[in-house]
């Protein structure tokens, strides 16, 4: 590698051309970067006084020297180097990414326990020691999974131990980990239809002999399954608030799918991704707690009810994988970092989780309301809803036609970050509407406005 003052010179004019150097950003001083570099500080110099003539740099004495605050530079495009191939999934990324109304799977930011997260966060910084530093656990950081193991145990109705608990970085992450140590290349995967895009999209990559069950007011169709994929090794569903239908799998269908899973020996993969959230008294506990037979793998996250930056999920193991996924991890992945899973454990065990969530669930019912309200009284005669008992999102169906995706790309341009129910389906037979989320919104108010905001042009398409 050349470490000529040439080479210098030559590498920080392209940084500052390409915009990966920006106007104002500090450069190294030039005996570290001499050092870092293993040359004579005299080179380093040269380069940077070359710079700082054709007024790429500026000397600041004392406090550095910087890139020139008053070039005019074309910002880095990384944004577009950044994109896929595949529109649909690029559309979900940008209704993922974006800011605008109704954003689907985002919790209440608005109204997060900001200032409790600190001081937590704080207390863990300032009690960190050596040990800390080594690599974490690859299963996870041992006091939060016995808090998780405590937490669903009380809330979901599980009936695990510490041990069973896998900390995992997202449900793609979870998902993918799950096949990994228990697929085989030929095992029949059978996913809900519709379903989540993202799922989907994951499986169709590292699922060879995937196929679907379709969805009705009831949850997934088990009577289909039994049908037609009998032979499945697994099957993904999301019983509490089914994506994105929001329906609730049945007593009787929950029965037949667990002693389908029994006799067969079948696996099931719970996503229980907002089963917190829940507005009615007549809530069914999750799949898991009626396992007696310990065929069901509990999958849950933080990314609803915390924030999804924290990019932490969990999996409930039956006993007898506990060693496998243990095997599996240890090969295959890489510790999650330690500091986030010592704060969120601590926010648990100290009881300011479960005061979140209570707070959450009051308000995300009040936001639903909004939402219903503006919806009404903006598109009386192109909507209905079918109302179910949780969850973060809504499904406004229309009442004639098809075209979701065309209505969908009209409110996106107006910042309505909704997306067409159509284009959750992989099979020919669908259902179209829009799904939209609710949770911050912060006012019925808010919400008719930003409904208006495409009102013309809806009513142009759908008549």
């Amino acid at each position: 590698m050349m470490t000529g003052y040439q080479a210098i010179y030559q590498r920080y004019k392209q940084q500052i051309l390409a915009g990966s150097l920006k106007a104002g950003e500090k450069v190294p001083a030039i005996r570290v970067l001499a050092a870092d570099l293993g040359v004579a500080k005299k080179t380093v110099e040269t380069a940077y006084n070359i710079l700082i003539g054709e007024g790429y740099l500026v000397s600041k004495g004392a406090r550095g020297t910087i890139v020139n605050p008053d070039l005019k530079l074309k910002p880095a495009t990384e944004q577009t180097l950044n994109k896929v191939d595949d529109q649909k999934l690029q559309q979900l990324i940008d209704l993922r990414d974006n800011a605008g109304f109704f954003r689907l799977g985002i919790p209440a930011l608005d109204e997060f326990p900001y200032k409790k997260w600190l001081l937590l966060s704080g207390k863990d910084i300032r009690a960190m020691r050596p040990e800390h530093m080594l690599t974490p656990p690859v299963m996870g950081y041992a006091p939060l999974r016995e808090a998780i193991a405590n937490y669903v145990n009380i809330s979901r109705g599980l009936n695990c131990t510490a041990s069973q608990v896998c900390i995992t970085s997202g449900y793609k992450h979870s998902l993918a980990l799950i096949l990994q140590a228990l697929a085989t290349r030929h095992d029949k995967v059978v996913y809900e239809d519709p379903g989540y895009f993202f799922g989907q999209k994951l499986l169709k990559r590292i699922a060879e002999n995937l196929h679907y069950v379709p969805v009705d007011s009831q949850g997934l169709n088990v009577d289909y399954l039994l049908n037609y994929q009998r032979d499945a090794r697994f099957v993904i569903t999301t019983p509490a608030h089914h994506s994105p239908l929001a329906v609730t799998l049945s007593l009787p269908r929950r029965q037949q799918l667990l002693q389908w899973a029994q006799e067969q020996q079948a696996w099931i993969v719970e996503d229980d991704y907002d089963g917190e959230f829940h507005y009615t008294k007549k809530v069914l506990p999750a799949l898991k707690s009626q396992d007696s037979a310990d065929r069901v793998i509990y999958v849950g996250t933080f990314s609803k009810t915390i924030m999804p930056a924290m990019r932490i999920s969990y999996i409930v193991l039956p006993k007898v994988l506990v060693n496998r996924f243990h095997e599996t991890a240890e090969i295959v992945e890489t510790s999650l970092p330690l500091l986030p899973q010592q704060i969120l454990s601590r926010f648990i065990s100290e009881g300011h989780f479960f005061k979140h969530l209570k707070k959450m669930r009051a308000l995300y019912q009040a936001r639903r309301q909004m939402v219903l309200n503006a919806l009404q009284s903006v598109y009386p005669t192109q909507f209905y809803v079918e109302l179910t008992d949780g969850g973060m999102h809504i499904v406004a169906f229309l009442k004639t036609g098809n075209q979701d995706e065309q209505l969908a790309n009209i409110w996106q341009q107006h910042q309505l970050l909704v997306f067409p129910l159509s284009a959750w389906y992989a099979g020919k037979t669908k259902r179209y509407g829009l799904v939209i989320g609710y949770t911050n919104i912060q006012s019925e108010q808010q919400a008719t406005e930003a409904l208006r905001l495409p009102y013309e042009q809806t009513l142009a398409l759908l008549g």
